[in-house]
Order: C-alpha cells, then structure tokens, then sequence
C-alpha cells in the first residue's frame, strides 16, 4: 500500500440494493408475486401506501445505472435476484425472460469492469411458497431455495464469480415471521420463530452446496448484519467483554455458523422453543465461507463488569441519544472482533450507509452533506482495520439509489444517487462524487 492512500489498490469499491427495492417490473415479462406484492396490499403496511410496482424502476434503467457506476470508478455492484421473476411459483417452471434480464444486466456490468456480487434472497419470497407452506416455516422451501440456487447460478454461468447466499437473517424472520413489521407480516409464537431463524440458516447451507455444484469456480458467503459491540474502552479486559459480547448476542445466527452449532447460552436461554434440528443439518449450515459479508450501521456499548469477574454490561442506548446511531467505530470493531473470533479468509461489508431527505435545491444539485461526513467518518475506521492486517478487503454502499425502504416507503433517501420516482430520472449527489473521489486515489479527505 502507497504511504499515502488510505486503502490499497486491489480494494474493492462499489455499492449495495436489492430487487425488490429498486427493481419495478413487477407484473413484466412474466414475474410471479412475491410475500412483497401481497403485503404492500394491506393498509398502512408500507408508509403511504406505496408499491413496488416501479420503485427506482432499474428493470428498465439498468443501462444507464450501469453508466453511472462506471463514471464513478466503482468494481463491485451486489445486486439480489428476485426469486419469482426467475420461478414464478418458486419451483418447478422457470421464466427466461427473468433470467435474460439478470444476464443482459451481467453482462452489461462485465463489459464496463464491474464484477456482479449477486444475493439470491433479499427477503422477497415467492408468495406460492408462502400460501403453500407458509414460507420459511417449512423445510419444503429450504429445498426449493437450493432448487433455485442451482438454476440461477447454472443459467448465470461464469458471469457472477461472486455470491451472497442470503441477506440479514434478523430482518427476515423476525422482522417478517414475528413482528409484523414486513412482509409476511406474520407474528408467530416464539418457538415457530426459532424455526424460521432455523430454517433460514439451513438454507443458506442448502444454497452452499447447490452454488459448489453449480458454480464451482465461484466465492460464496452471506450478507449478515450482527448486533456489533463496542468497547467502552479498547483496554484488553473491554475488548474481551465486547467480544464474548458479541458472540452471545449472535449466538442464533452468525455464531451458529461460525462454530457449527447452537451454543449452550442459546439452548438454555430458550429451553423448549429451542428450534427442532436435523441430523445433518449443522455440517451444511457451517460449510466453509470464502468470504464473510458483514452490513454494519451502529453498534451497542460494551464494558467489563467490575462487580462481576468475567462478566459484561451492555449499554442499549448509552446515552439516551439518537445521535448515536451514528457510531463510525461500529465498523471498526465488528471487523475487528469477527477477526479475532472466527478468523475468516476474509470480509467485505457489505451493507453500510445513512439515509436523508436528499432533495434537488434551486440549481439542481443534491448537497447531502450528512452522508459524507457519514462516509468520512466510517471509513476512517475501515481504513484503520486493514492497516491493523484485518482482512477487510471491499466496501459496497447501501444503496446505490433511492429506493422502496421497505416498510418506510420512500421517505427515507439512501443512494448516492437520486431518483425522481415520477420520471425515474437520475441525478448524483454530492456524496456520488465524493466517493468518485476516495475511489480514484485511495484517500478519505
């Protein structure tokens, strides 16, 4: 690495969305509904009642996305697949105008130097799925999930190199089977939701095994966002409180995989709603990763009990400050502490950004000055994990573009890029062409 950069040349620099917040096209060339078209129904359920139907409408803009990814000096665009625009029914009959499209738009991509990191699920299952089984409740869509793992990726070819199996666990089931809070907007008992949160990590070793048959010659890894520690402090009896921390916290998702097994703090903690495993099960959900996504955002305060030799206390809101989500180290010490647990080849982040209401002023310009000192300052700390030798090798921004954030709406402005959800027009902000910047000579200025 030159002196003078903050990052290294080989960094991979680029930027993060998902299909059903960007995409539209939703009723097109023959796309099946997923758990998304039937919840955006509900009254209330997405903040004014807004759909997917054309979101920041990529189906039909991917070209000239494409074209400003390119502009901006970025190698990476993760992008999910939307499962039904590929099997309509998730399972069985497979739609090709769904698959020409991801391929056209891989395609694309590789001709302007951007790699494809592809996630297969980003929470928009295949409403037959749900009807039929009620969706991750049941092992049957485990092994369709693997079904459609093994078609995309043989269709895809070696076009993507790059996959993420599944994206933020916690979102999915408990945000989706327990809370309501997004499609399917079900609030199941605790013990069903533990076998959802099962479920899902079997499927994520379901679609390991189907992508090392599928696509042999490609890295595989998931997208997981755990709750990250901070220490209080970085003296050695915080740092280890905030590991172990750390590791109990996620002991139902990230640690599951990365030791194989539920650990015995999980099992005790939820005795008889324990999840019902498989003889089997573990060998595939803790098959080896090339690579560990990690979307962080914050973090929680972290410090060693005095009172309590060996033992840790937990600061939710510490203090009782908004401000705080803003928390820069957050992703240094996530990086940090994964390393120091589990030693993984090596990690990308995944997920990491802020959100505004980023509106075009007199002249035009969108002048989010919010998201660059969110970027200077989380950067600074990626920056200080690889110079410490943590193997942090890619940043992808969340998001590329304003989009449908989920249950928000469009409130919420995520991208480097606006969009004009009327005309799908698009405009950089500031911020674009701040990261245009750290792309090109390495440094955070």
């Amino acid at each position: 690495m030159k002196s003078k950069q903050d990052f290294p040349d080989d960094f991979i620099w680029g930027a993060a969305t998902a299909a059903y917040q960007v995409e539209g096209g939703a009723h097109e060339d023959g796309k099946g509904p997923s758990i998304w078209t039937e919840f955006e129904k509900r009254p209330g359920a997405i903040l004014e009642n807004v759909s997917g139907d054309v979101t920041s409408n990529q189906y039909h803009c991917w070209q000239e996305d494409i074209r400003l990814m390119k502009q901006a000096g970025m190698s990476a665009y993760r992008f999910s697949l939307a499962w039904s625009r590929i099997m309509p029914e998730g399972r069985g009959a497979v739609n090709p105008k769904g698959l020409d499209y991801y391929k056209r738009l891989c395609d694309g991509l590789l001709e302007n130097g951007i790699e494809p990191y592809v996630t297969l699920y980003h929470w928009d299952l295949p409403m037959a799925l749900q009807k039929e089984y009620g969706g991750w409740l049941s092992r049957e869509t485990v092994k369709y999930f693997g079904e459609y793992a093994h078609c995309a990726a043989e269709a895809l070819g070696t076009r993507v190199k790059h996959y993420f199996t599944t994206n933020e666990f916690l979102g999915c089931t408990d945000q989706g089977y327990a809370n309501g809070l997004i499609a399917p907007g079900l609030r199941l008992p605790r013990k069903s939701r533990n076998q959802v949160r099962h479920n899902m990590l079997l499927a994520h070793g379901v679609a390991m095994q189907a992508l090392r048959t599928a696509a042999p010659y490609a890295e595989v890894g998931i997208a997981e966002n755990p709750i990250c520690m901070i220490p209080v402090q970085d003296a050695p009896e915080h740092v280890e409180a905030a590991k172990r921390a750390f590791r109990e916290t996620n002991t139902h998702f990230l640690t599951a995989i990365m030791e194989g097994g539920y650990p015995a703090c999980y099992l005790e903690s939820e005795k008889e709603d324990a999840p019902e495993v498989a003889d089997g099960d573990f060998r595939l959900i803790s098959a080896p990763m090339d690579f560990l996504g990690l979307n962080i955002y914050h973090g929680k305060f972290v410090r060693y009990a005095e009172d309590q030799p060996g033992e840790y206390k937990k600061y939710d809101d510490y203090p009782n400050d908004p401000s705080l989500l803003f928390q820069p180290d957050s992703i240094y010490w996530g990086c940090r502490i994964v390393n120091e647990l589990w030693h993984p080849k090596k990690m990308i982040i995944s997920e990491n950004g802020c959100s505004g209401t980023d509106l075009p002023e007199p002249d035009g310009q969108i002048c989010d000055l919010h998201r660059i000192k969110y970027l200077r300052g989380y950067l600074t700390w990626a920056a200080r994990a690889v110079r410490e030798g943590i193997p942090v090798r890619g940043y992808l921004h969340w998001s590329l573009l304003d989009n449908l954030e989920w249950s928000s709406g469009f409130r919420p402005r995520f991208g480097l890029i606006f969009v004009n959800y009327l005309t799908s027009e698009r405009i950089p902000k500031v911020s674009y062409h701040w990261y245009s910047e750290l792309i090109r000579t390495g440094r955070i200025v």
